[in-house]
């Protein structure tokens, strides 16, 4: 089974204004680490949230802000610790950097991983060095870019990660969701929490956004939560549906009918969702400890024995 879903080359990034003086940086298709950012462009600066994967896309990003302003980069928000979303940190010395406290320590531990260049096809990163937040907080920070106040909250539960925060200005009704949204893609929760996801995205369904920049895919309206939500309960659904047959995560993915699902991006995803599953019904606390090695491995054999694609 294929991870990818294209056979021509990527269409290039784009800018578009999703509020006055608010961008969305998204980047085609959404796929393993190809992820969006966004900025705020305010009169002393911009507020960037989120940075790439490798440093050719972090470079071509500031450019494209270079396009709209050339107000100073004051403010750099990482959403969670993922490195689709902080390798490109370093790009922006200039910035203060600010992200959950969980995040800083996640950045910190887990470095550059020897992973990127065993689960995916070649890619090339670039210099990457490792920059992590260095304000931080505990339960939620607000910015503010002139006078539009722009809330940083941490989500309060494992979900898409144990350290996943958004940015909600609530004068526009406007959401940065981080990756606890993927339009277009499969959700994966790997490492936090099916449960906890699900009871995110009913918190991020209250705020009653109108518009939200998504970790990955296009800008959307708070329809797709629940296109989310309902791919995380089929995901729990299967979980104790394989747990009860005596069949193992990997088992109980090659047995299942993805149905409406089957045409996200990188299906492979849903071994390891399974393997997150699993363990919470085994009775492992939302973002405890799995083994994350097993289940990339596992992810690759369902993809064929192949490296998982990656097109960043």
């Amino acid at each position: 089974m294929s991870s990818s879903r294209h056979d021509h080359p990527l269409p290039p990034a784009r800018v578009e204004e999703v509020s006055e003086g608010i961008y969305a940086y998204l980047q085609p298709d959404g796929s393993w680490w190809i992820n969006n950012t966004g900025f705020l462009v305010g009169r002393r600066g911009v507020i960037s949230v989120d940075s790439c994967s490798t440093e050719r896309r972090t470079l071509a990003y500031r450019e494209a802000i270079r396009s709209v302003t050339d107000r100073p980069i004051t403010t750099l928000v990482n959403t969670h610790h993922h490195g689709d979303h902080t390798f490109g940190n370093s790009a922006f010395p200039e910035a203060t950097i600010v992200g959950h406290e969980r995040t800083r320590e996640m950045i910190i531990a887990d470095g550059i991983p020897d992973y990127l260049k065993l689960a995916w096809t070649e890619v090339d990163w670039g210099n990457l060095e490792i920059h992590p937040p260095f304000l931080t907080y505990t339960d939620g920070v607000t910015v503010h870019s002139d006078e539009l106040r722009c809330e940083v909250r941490h989500i309060g539960v494992p979900a898409h990660t144990t350290n996943d925060s958004i940015v909600w200005i609530p004068e526009r009704s406007l959401l940065f969701s981080g990756d606890l949204v993927f339009n277009g893609g499969t959700p994966f929760v790997m490492m936090g929490s099916v449960t906890g996801a699900i009871a995110a995205l009913d918190e991020l369904r209250a705020l009653g956004a109108e518009t939200i920049v998504p970790g990955h895919g296009g800008v959307c309206g708070p329809e797709v939560i629940d296109h989310v939500q309902g791919y995380l309960r089929f995901v729990l659904a299967t979980a104790e549906r394989g747990r009860q047959a005596g069949l193992s995560p990997l088992e109980t993915a090659r047995e299942t009918d993805l149905g409406e699902y089957a045409g996200l991006l990188d299906p492979e995803r849903i071994v390891g969702n399974l393997h997150r599953a699993y363990a919470e019904l085994d009775g492992l606390p939302p973002g405890g400890r799995i083994d994350l090695v097993t289940a990339m491995l596992e992810m690759i054999d369902y993809n064929g024995g192949k490296p998982l694609t990656c097109l960043a």
